[in-house]
C-alpha cells in the first residue's frame, strides 16, 4: 500500500527547481543579503497581490503581529491594557502577538461549522476596554468580514487581520460593506487596518526558514513597523522606539519572489482537492467543514470525529492504511501552562473551542497530492467505524 503523507514540499522543488537556484545565485553575487532589492521587490509584489499599498517584511509571522500591534501602540491608537477580541481556537502565536505587545486578550468562541470567529458573539464580549478585534482567518477560510468590520465600525474599534494561514483567500465583495472600496474583490491583508503574514515553508507561500511581513494602507504604521523591526530606528544610529531585529533576508525575499505566480494556480489545486473531499467523503462519523468556497484557499483541511477517543481511532485507522494525519490544535491557547496564572485565561467558558481541540483532525492537503491520493484518502476515511475493530 502506497502511502499518503500529511505534507510534502517536494512540489515546489519539482515545479520552480531551477529557479529557486537561479535566485540563491542571484543574492549570493549581489553581495547584499538584508534588506535589499529582492526584499524591496517583495515587499511591493505581495502586497500588490494582496491589494494594499504596503508591506514590511519581517523575521516571522509572530513578530509580524506583535510589531504590528507594537507600532499601534507608538502611534497612540492603542495603550497597553487594552482588550483585543480574538478567537479562543488560534494557534499559539496570535495570543502571544497580542500580549507581547502589552495587550490582553478576550477569547470569543468560534462558529463551530466554520472553526472561524463567530460575530454574534462580540457585542457580549466587549466592554469599555475593549479597543480592537484579531480577526484570523484560520485554516484558510476567511473570516465573516463582512459582519466583523461592521461591528467594528459601530464600535469605533481597530481590526487587525491574522492572515497567516490565508495567503490567496479572496472574497467577493458584492453585496458587502467593501462594495464601495470598487473592488470587485478583495483578499486577505485588506480588510483590515494592517495584516501579519507567515511564509513558514508549510504555508500555502512559504518561504524556505522563518519570513513574515506586515501589509496595511496606512502610511504611518508601515514607517513605524519598518523602524521597528531595524532596532527601532529609520536612520541609522538614531533610535526613536525600543525595537528588536526582525527583517525580512534577501535569500528569503528572493525566492518568494519566485513562488509568488505559482500561488493562485497552487490554491486553485487545494480548492479542487477539498472539492472532492466534500463530494465523496461520505460516513456520518465524521463532520466535515462547510461546502468548499472561494474565500477558503484550504491551508488545512480540518475534520472533526465524535470524540476525543473517535479522534485517536480515526487517526490510528488512518495511519493503517497509509495515511497521515495531524491534529491542529490540541491545547487551546487559554489552558496552556505559559498562560495559567493570567487572569484573562482563568474561569473562561469555552465548550466550543475544548470540543474543537479534542476532535479536530486535518487530512492530507496540498499541491503534491496526486488524484491517486486522494482516492486514497475518501477510501480510507469511508471505511472508518469507530465501533469495529481494525
Amino acid at each position: 500500500m502506497n502511502s499518503v503523507p500529511f505534507y510534502s514540499l517536494d512540489y515546489v522543488s519539482d515545479s520552480l527547481g531551477s529557479e529557486l537556484s537561479s535566485a540563491f545565485d542571484a543574492v549570493q553575487k549581489s553581495g547584499w543579503f538584508i534588506r535589499g532589492r529582492f526584499c524591496q521587490q517583495f515587499e511591493t509584489a505581495f502586497a500588490g497581490y494582496c491589494g494594499v499599498k504596503h508591506g514590511v517584511g519581517v523575521g516571522n509571522g509572530l513578530d509580524a503581529l506583535t510589531l504590528m500591534l507594537r507600532a499601534e501602540i507608538e502611534l497612540g491608537r492603542l495603550k497597553k491594557g487594552d482588550e483585543v477580541l480574538v478567537p479562543a481556537n488560534t494557534f499559539i502565536a496570535t495570543i502571544l502577538g497580542i500580549t507581547s505587545a502589552g495587550l490582553v486578550p478576550v477569547l470569543v468562541e468560534p462558529d463551530e461549522t466554520t472553526f472561524n470567529l463567530d460575530p454574534s458573539r462580540l457585542a457580549a464580549a466587549c466592554t469599555a476596554k475593549t479597543k480592537a478585534i484579531m480577526v484570523v482567518h484560520l485554516y484558510g477560510r476567511l473570516a465573516a468580514m463582512n459582519q466583523i468590520c461592521a461591528f467594528a465600525k459601530e464600535r469605533n474599534l481597530r481590526v487587525f487581520e491574522d492572515a497567516a494561514q490565508a495567503h490567496g483567500a479572496e472574497l467577493s465583495t458584492i453585496g458587502t460593506i467593501f462594495a464601495e472600496s470598487g473592488k470587485a474583490q478583495m483578499r486577505a491583508g485588506a480588510f483590515g487596518d494592517a495584516a501579519a503574514f507567515s511564509f513558514y515553508p508549510t504555508k500555502n507561500l512559504g518561504a524556505l526558514g522563518d519570513a513574515g511581513m506586515v501589509v496595511t494602507d496606512d502610511d504611518e504604521l508601515a514607517k513605524v513597523v519598518r523602524a521597528l523591526g531595524n532596532y527601532g530606528s529609520a536612520e541609522k544610529y538614531v533610535n526613536r522606539y525600543q525595537g528588536v531585529n526582525s527583517r525580512l533576508d534577501e535569500l528569503q525575499a528572493a525566492l518568494l519572489l519566485k513562488k509568488l505566480p505559482q500561488l493562485d494556480c497552487w490554491n486553485q489545486r487545494r480548492r479542487e482537492i477539498a472539492a472532492r473531499y466534500i463530494a465523496e467523503i461520505k460516513n456520518p462519523a465524521v463532520i466535515l467543514p462547510k461546502t468548499a468556497t472561494a474565500d477558503h484557499v484550504f491551508h488545512i483541511f480540518a475534520v472533526r470525529a465524535e470524540s476525543a477517543a473517535a479522534r485517536v481511532q480515526l487517526q490510528q485507522f488512518l495511519q493503517a492504511r497509509g495515511v497521515e494525519s495531524m491534529v491542529h490544535y490540541p491545547i487551546p491557547p487559554h489552558l496552556q501552562e505559559a498562560y495559567c496564572n493570567e487572569p484573562w485565561a482563568e474561569n473562561v467558558h469555552l465548550p466550543i473551542t475544548e470540543a474543537l481541540a479534542k476532535q479536530e483532525l486535518s487530512l492530507p492537503m496540498g499541491p503534491y497530492l496526486t488524484d491517486a491520493q486522494v482516492a486514497q484518502v475518501i477510501e480510507a476515511v469511508n471505511a472508518f467505524n469507530p465501533n469495529a475493530g481494525f
